[in-house]
């Protein structure tokens, strides 16, 4: 099932020689026979979907040479190999990207053509890999196509989801979730590697031998198959590998319980074994939910580094010289669970002393923390551990009681002690995985500059003082491919045609467009861009919802996750209060608004998926009031996913980056925005500090606490009745809300809600309400002065080359991997 959104214009030039007949001549044929011996099909009954699978295996025949000579030289060389682990690899749909990559989008454009075929009816019929949640996983697929595109070997390793992440539909204003069918169809761009495979244990009980080498006995053996997707580098010079395991039941059917009668029983095994590779992030609010989401990051761990080191001896025989021809980057805690697999490995299967694994395994490891929020930062209780990871658990045991030596040698005491503990003693006795993460790494990085220099006065303060300098900043980027050459082709042709296409190769080149800010006929060349693109928007929106909405209007998007702490809440809040003084001033000058906003919650996160509600009711009351004229629009679009970013991010012309001071890391939905030109409202939260930095304050508008400010105002216990009695405006919003304005069929709704912020506002949205609706004033203002806001969107776009992907890598190669780049 793929979703109904408008496919960017993939009509954008290769920027390389234009192809030749023959060349398209020969892709054409190619095309043709993939379609007849390997689709089955015939021209002239072939459909969308049976031309998508075959200019999809074409175009994957021209990557399989690169991928093999990638990895020969690799080999060859000798070089240090990354192996990226990460629960989430947010990739998109990829034909688009390898044929950019590549420069065969013409060369298929025109090939297609002479079939009769539209490349943008093939390029809709492919769904987006349900394969990652939110910014972790984006991050995740930027890194690793950029990783190829400036020539660093590299494998990411992850889970092979069949459903992912769930697909979101909208009913009656609720959000409810259906599993996503991705894989149904097959998918055209993975080769499965039968050969490669690995038995991953759970339960069971540990022996020692007269040796004193210790045996794990596993209870139970779930097989680890491997699927690869070539990732392709810019240009096509690189190509590197995304390897993901899909879970199998060692012995699939109990033949002997199936010819009994029992044809239920007979699969429970593979029923229980095949759950790992499911269900990305299953609900933890159960026992059960906690183990399977145990399952699947002990599964991918183990299998991630089994696999590398199997790769490793066949190709350097000695196992003592891993960590200079490996470098794991653990992204987040979901596979914190690798230091210890990596010491069990290492001690009881290659039989190494303990002091010189852990040396290998320190060496080996780095970890990125993506949180500051505590109860994010994942544990486990020791009695699942024990349970399910018998031998594991002894290794943290151990791990953790010399760590404890060291640190006390270091100069802390118990109290001090007790807060760097691998084992959390206070909480039930449970596991600290960002703890363990760190103690195994040499290097941990933030990626912000703020978010790093939290980490060392917050969740890793004592840890610091521990292990001095072992924190690093990375502030995040993205790949500027997909998020402006293919996302935005339309401001990419005006971009080379202005400063000449090095751009394409050079992102730093984007800052030759300042001088071109206060340029009137180029502002309008870039308006006109930002409009084709908001017409396009304006079209999924309506195809969605229903909902039509005026392309002259300013578009002010949010997009993300839905979390309390991003804030979507106080976007709305500010919208009902919009929406009132509209009404109390119908003949006010105010300027055309459409508010859009999409994002998924956690299917058991109830005031998250509340939060939806709210947003989707009112969009309902204010679309059908007439008393505001259609100049204010609300729309909450449904099943967020990267090609819907796609579609709505070069569109937008203010970018709602209004997370609590000092609780987002960093973002990279604020970079992706300005690099297209929308201008961001946000707090000094993660790397819209940075951000700030570089299009200078004219071109942003900064509202509220800082992170700071923040702090000190729940330490001293906020009282939010407090902060809305002294505003009129909020008061109206909250009593409107609570009243049932925006739910007549059911008034007391949103009581609960509205009294829960009064009584908790934890995440400090109506201290930050008068400030927001003041930033929203400015913002309004300057839309109404055409010239000072394009000439701050082209600024925007000008300015923020250094949020490049490129940038980000080069800096983990250099700071963290100690590896040259091509």
């Amino acid at each position: 099932m793929t979703d109904d959104i408008a496919t960017p214009d993939a009509s954008v030039p290769d920027f390389l020689a234009t192809p030749s007949v023959a060349e398209v001549e020969a892709l054409r044929q190619a095309i043709r026979a993939k379609l007849v011996y390997q689709v089955a099909g015939r021209e002239e009954r072939a459909n969308a979907r049976d031309w998508f699978q075959a200019a999809t295996l074409a175009t994957r025949d021209r990557i399989v040479d690169r991928w093999r000579a990638a990895n020969d030289e690799t080999a060859a060389q000798g070089h240090r190999r990354v192996c990226y682990l990460s629960m989430e690899f947010l990739i998109g749909r990829l034909l688009s990207d390898a044929l950019g990559n590549l420069g065969l989008t013409e060369t298929m454009r025109q090939a297609l053509a002479g079939l009769g075929v539209d490349l943008e009816d093939v390029f809709a019929q492919e769904p987006d890999a349900a394969l990652g949640n939110g910014g972790l996983g984006r991050l995740a697929a930027c890194f690793m196509e950029s990783m190829a595109s400036i020539g660093i070997p590299a494998i990411g390793y992850g889970i092979r989801y069949e459903n992912g992440l769930f697909r979101q539909l909208i009913q009656d204003g609720r959000q409810r979730e259906v599993p996503e069918d991705w894989l149904s169809l097959g998918n055209p761009w993975e080769f499965q590697r039968s050969g490669i495979f690995y038995d991953i244990g759970f339960g069971g009980h540990v022996t020692q031998g007269p040796d004193g080498a210790m045996e794990w006995h596993p209870g139970e053996v779930v097989r680890a198959i491997a699927y690869d997707t070539p990732v392709v580098g810019w240009r096509g010079q690189w190509v590197n590998t995304l390897r993901l395991w899909s879970a199998r039941a060692t012995d699939p059917l109990q033949l002997e319980a199936f010819n009994k009668g029992d044809h239920i029983g007979a699969q429970a095994d593979r029923v229980r074994a095949e759950a790992i590779s499911r269900v990305l992030y299953p609900g933890d609010d159960t026992p059960a939910g906690q183990e399977l989401r145990l399952r699947q990051e002990y599964f991918f761990a183990s299998a991630s580094l089994q696999d590398m080191i199997r790769r490793h001896l066949r190709m350097d025989g000695d196992i003592a010289t891993l960590a200079a021809k490996n470098a794991v980057q653990l992204n987040d805690t979901h596979p914190a669970i690798g230091v210890a697999e990596l010491m069990r490995l290492l001690v009881d299967l290659h039989g190494m002393e303990w002091e010189r694994a852990w040396d290998i395994a320190r060496a080996t490891f780095s970890y990125t923390n993506h949180t500051l929020m505590p109860e994010a930062l994942e544990s486990w209780p020791v009695a699942l551990m024990e349970r399910m990871l018998p031998r594991n658990m002894q290794i943290i045991y151990l791990i953790n009681a010399r760590h404890l030596e060291q640190a006390r040698a270091e100069g802390l005491i118990d109290g001090q002690l007790s807060s760097v503990s691998l084992i959390d003693e206070q909480h039930g006795r449970r596991v600290r995985m960002g703890h363990l993460a760190f103690v195994g790494s040499h290097k941990v990085n933030g990626v912000s500059a703020l978010h790093t220099g939290l980490m060392k006065t917050t969740v890793f303060a004592e840890l610091d003082r521990a292990c001095p300098g072992r924190i690093v900043n990375k502030t995040n980027g993205i790949t500027f491919r997909r998020w402006l050459m293919r996302a935005n082709p339309g401001l990419t042709r005006l971009i080379v045609d202005t400063i000449g296409p090095r751009v394409l190769d050079d992102a730093e080149r984007l800052e030759d467009l300042a001088p071109h800010a206060r340029d009137a006929s180029f502002q309008a060349a870039f308006a006109q861009q930002r409009r084709v693109a908001k017409e396009a928007l304006a079209k999924v929106v309506q195809d969605r919802t229903g909902i039509v909405v005026d392309p002259a209007a300013l578009f002010d998007v949010q997009i993300k996750r839905i979390h309390e702490y991003k804030r979507q809440l106080l976007n709305i809040l500010q919208t009902v209060a919009l929406y009132n003084a509209m009404r109390a001033q119908p003949m006010g000058n105010w300027a055309p608004r459409v508010k859009i906003f999409a994002g998924k919650a956690a299917p058991s996160y109830h005031q998250a998926k509340l939060i939806i509600r709210l947003a989707n009711d009112v969009s309902k009351v204010i679309n059908s009031d007439p008393t505001v004229r259609g100049l204010l629009k609300v729309a909450f679009l449904p099943n967020y996913n990267v090609t819907l970013a796609e579609s709505i991010i070069p569109a937008a012309d203010l970018s709602e980056q209004i997370s609590t001071a000092g609780l987002e890391a960093s973002g990279t939905g604020n970079m992706k925005f300005a690099l297209n030109g929308a201008l961001t409202i946000g707090t000094l939260d993660g790397a819209n500090v940075e951000i700030s930095e570089r299009v200078g304050l004219d071109n942003i508008f900064i509202f509220g606490l800082k992170a700071a400010q923040a702090v000190a105002m729940r330490q001293d216990g906020y009282d939010a009745r407090v902060t809305v009695a002294g505003s009129d405006d909020l008061q109206e919003v909250l009593r409107a809300i609570s009243d049932g304005v925006f739910s007549p069929e059911e008034p007391d709704r949103y009581r609960g809600l509205v009294e829960g912020l009064l009584a908790h506002d934890s995440f400090l949205v109506t201290a930050d309400f008068d400030s927001y609706v003041a930033a929203q004033h400015l913002v309004a203002r300057k839309w109404e002065r055409p010239s000072e806001w394009w000439r701050s969107a082209v600024m925007n776009t000008a300015r923020v080359a250094w949020f490049s992907s490129d940038r980000t890598i080069r800096e983990y190669a250099d700071e963290i991997w100690d590896l040259p780049v091509r």
